[in-house]
Order: C-alpha cells, then sequence, then structure tokens
C-alpha cells in the first residue's frame, strides 16, 4: 500500500514529462523549437514531433497567405499633385529561422509594422517617380508590380515572401476636391465650348453650302426657264407671222376681235373714243370687211 502510493506521484510525474515532451505541428502552421532563447530545430512538416520537457519550448507561426492593409498614405507624383493611396500586401512566412531572428518576440505584430514601412517606402518611391495620370491609368497594373517587386527584396531579409501588393483606392486629398472639381468643370466646360464653336462653324458652312446651291439651281431654273419662254414665244411670232402673211386681212380682223373680248367685258363697259376711230371698224359695216375677212377665213 505504501508502495503504491509511493509510486503514483512518480508515474504522473512521468507521464506529464512525457506529454510535455510530445508536441503537434497542424498543417497550417510551422514551429520553432528554442533552447533558453536559441532555436534548436525547425519543424515544418506537419505532425507529431518531440522536445525536451522544460529546457526547450515551441514558438508557432502562421504558414498560410497573410493580408496587411496599410494606413492611406499621402504621395506627391512629378506632376505634383497629391494623392492619398490605399493599399495591401499578401505575404507569407517563408523562412521561420530568419523571421525569428529578424523580429524576435515580437512575431507577427512585430512582423506587420516592418511590412507596413516597407511597403510605405515603395509606394513612395515608385509613384513618386510616374506622374498622377499614370497612377490613374491604365498602367497602373505595371506599378504594382514594380512596388511588388521592390517589397519582395527588402522582405526576404525578414524572412518574408510577398506574394502580392495592390492599389485598393487612390483618391485626391479632401481639401484638394474642390479645386480639382473646379478645374475639371472648367476644362470640360471649355472642350465645349470649343465643340459648341466647332459645330457653330460646320454648320454656317453647310448653310451657306446649301443657300449658294439653292441660288444655283434657281438661276439654272429661272436661266431654263427663259430659254424655253422665249423659245415658245419665238414660235408664237412665228406661227402669227404665217399667219399675217398667208391672209393678213383674216388675221386683222382676229386680233379686233381680241381687242373687243379684252376692251368690253361686264355689262357696265365703256370706252371713249373719236366717231371715226379705225377700232370698231368690223362692227360698223358687218357686210363689209368682216363679211370679206369671215369669207377669207372660210
Amino acid at each position: 500500500m505504501r508502495r503504491s502510493a509511493f509510486l503514483l506521484p512518480i508515474v504522473a510525474v512521468l507521464a506529464a514529462i512525457g506529454l510535455s515532451s510530445i508536441y503537434i505541428v497542424d498543417e497550417r502552421e510551422k514551429a520553432l523549437v528554442l533552447q533558453f532563447g536559441r532555436v534548436v530545430a525547425v519543424k515544418e512538416d506537419p505532425g507529431l514531433a518531440f522536445k525536451i520537457p522544460i529546457i526547450q519550448e515551441v514558438v508557432r507561426y502562421d504558414d498560410r497567405i497573410l493580408s496587411r492593409d496599410v494606413e492611406p498614405l499621402e504621395v506627391t507624383p512629378l506632376d505634383d499633385r497629391r494623392l492619398v493611396v490605399d493599399a495591401f500586401a499578401r505575404y507569407r512566412i517563408a523562412d521561420v529561422n530568419r523571421f525569428r531572428q529578424a523580429v524576435g518576440t515580437g512575431g507577427e505584430a512585430s512582423a506587420d509594422r516592418r511590412i507596413d514601412g516597407i511597403l510605405r517606402n515603395e509606394l513612395r518611391e515608385v509613384l513618386g517617380s510616374v506622374s498622377s495620370n499614370d497612377i490613374l491609368s491604365s498602367d497602373r497594373a505595371a506599378l504594382m508590380l514594380r512596388i511588388r517587386n521592390g517589397a519582395i527584396a527588402e522582405a526576404l531579409a525578414l524572412g518574408i515572401e510577398v506574394v502580392d501588393v495592390r492599389l485598393k483606392r487612390t483618391d485626391l486629398p479632401a481639401e484638394n476636391l474642390d479645386a480639382t472639381f473646379e478645374r475639371m468643370r472648367a476644362e470640360r466646360e471649355r472642350e465645349a465650348t470649343d465643340e459648341r464653336a466647332r459645330g457653330n462653324e460646320a454648320a454656317q458652312r453647310i448653310r451657306a453650302q446649301a443657300d449658294r446651291t439653292v441660288v444655283e439651281l434657281t438661276s439654272d431654273a429661272e436661266r431654263q426657264a427663259e430659254i424655253i419662254r422665249g423659245e415658245a414665244d419665238a414660235r408664237r411670232n412665228g406661227i402669227f407671222a404665217d399667219a399675217f402673211g398667208a391672209d393678213p386681212e383674216f388675221f386683222e380682223f382676229y386680233r379686233s376681235l381680241t381687242a373687243y373680248q379684252r376692251s368690253l367685258q361686264g355689262s357696265n363697259s365703256t370706252m371713249v373714243l373719236s366717231p371715226d376711230s379705225e377700232f370698231f371698224n368690223y362692227l360698223k359695216s358687218p357686210t363689209g370687211a368682216a363679211a370679206n375677212a369671215l369669207a377669207a377665213g372660210q
């Protein structure tokens, strides 16, 4: 009985020592075994591992791709048009031994601060070497690649592999927005004025061309009408001349009847003529000249 009471504490202590010498590395982790603060083993493969109890301790680090958002940063491109840039990075701990030596006991929190400094330096250096139009244009992807490549070189000293760097948002500082909007509005108004001026110029040119075409068509039509009218008058005069030449007396009688028709219209037509006027010769002697003219016409 006394022997069992003596052995039980020993067994419990040995079991506790045995359990404390075993640790499990998750597939999402990497582990360092430290002995008095010095790295004595690196465990990167998942599974069971052993360490010396009490003397050695295990420090675990995340093996997954981590994300780090950088606080909005104000940069000044080549054209002195200040911009506020919001960026983030994705990284993973590639070398846990070097990572431990670089950040010490600060761990991932210390690494985040170091990464922030690296990204801020790269953002200022790369974005400060181009114009604001390049930052806001399709060349932005190439700029992000340059920032990432620069960050990779610096982060390797920390045992960190930078996977990607992205610019989430690029804005103007709040105090510059109003002035920028006014300048943009003025530029758009100037462009609209230029477009309207060019439109008015084109409209005037088209109207002038149309007016000229109308004048030319009208002149040509009037010229052709005058030609046709002259030809018709010539033919009419020719017909009258032939008729007058064939029978002058009948032609004179026809012209007199036409004059009577045009002069004596309505019921109150009044004419004041001398009694011996030749105008009424054919009305005075129906058996004379009129009869002869009618006979000649038959």
